[in-house]
């Protein structure tokens, strides 16, 4: 939906002792959205950062910070990541047990609010909380670790959101997260992605900035 396609490096991958270099560089390259993982080790087999990692981040730069909640009560949270910087949260439709709630509850921050989905839980769980969301991240790996191959599945199932989304008149947008790569980028696109979340492909590059024009270029050319 958005008129040219995003790019969302993700600071999972990044050096957390040149956090703020790395992000630069990568705005520098012309990154437009920050991406933030947040593991919990329950909801996910991993722990990244909380809120103050996402404050470092929003710290470094002025970009649209997008903050994925990869945790179990994300409810009891969402204020701390608002304090934090974030611009818009995104929580699991597998991790709360009341998402029209969830959602309300970011949005009365007055910010944007998303729904993320796994890879193997059917779009249909999602489909009554479309007209309420900003945005729908579409898990292309398993979540829980950075560097995990793409799901090739997944094409399919952009096209399908994307379609949904024409159907019916709505305007959230499309975000693929996980295995993205100058392989599969402008794939994604076709599909129909409007954000594109990359973390490996970006901060183990030796050139950042020009790793990010290389996605840039690739996904919108």
């Amino acid at each position: 939906m958005s008129a040219s396609p995003i790019l969302a490096p993700s600071i999972l991958a990044a050096d957390f002792t040149r956090l703020g270099e790395q992000i630069r560089q990568a705005t520098e390259g012309g990154a437009q959205w920050i991406h933030c993982d947040i593991m919990d080790g329950h909801f996910v087999p991993n722990i990244s950062y909380g809120a103050m990692g996402v404050d470092a981040a929003n710290q470094a730069t002025d970009r649209f910070m997008d903050v994925h909640l990869m945790i179990f009560n994300p409810d009891s949270y969402t204020e701390s990541f608002v304090k934090a910087g974030a611009d818009l949260l995104s929580v699991h439709v597998e991790a709360v047990a009341h998402l029209h709630r969830s959602i309300q509850h970011i949005k009365s921050f007055g910010i944007q609010a998303g729904v993320a989905i796994n890879p193997a839980t059917s779009l249909s769980l999602i489909d009554p909380i479309l007209e309420e969301v900003d945005l729908v991240v579409l898990m292309s790996v398993n979540p829980g670790f950075g560097g995990q191959k793409f799901i090739p599945s997944s094409l399919g199932r952009i096209q399908a959101l994307a379609d949904t989304r024409a159907r019916r008149g709505l305007s959230y947008k499309i975000e693929v997260d996980g295995g993205v790569t100058l392989d599969n980028i402008r794939s994604c696109v076709d599909a129909g992605a409007d954000v594109l979340v990359a973390g490996s492909s970006v901060f183990a590059a030796n050139d950042i900035p020009s790793r990010v024009r290389e996605l840039i270029t690739r996904m919108t050319a």
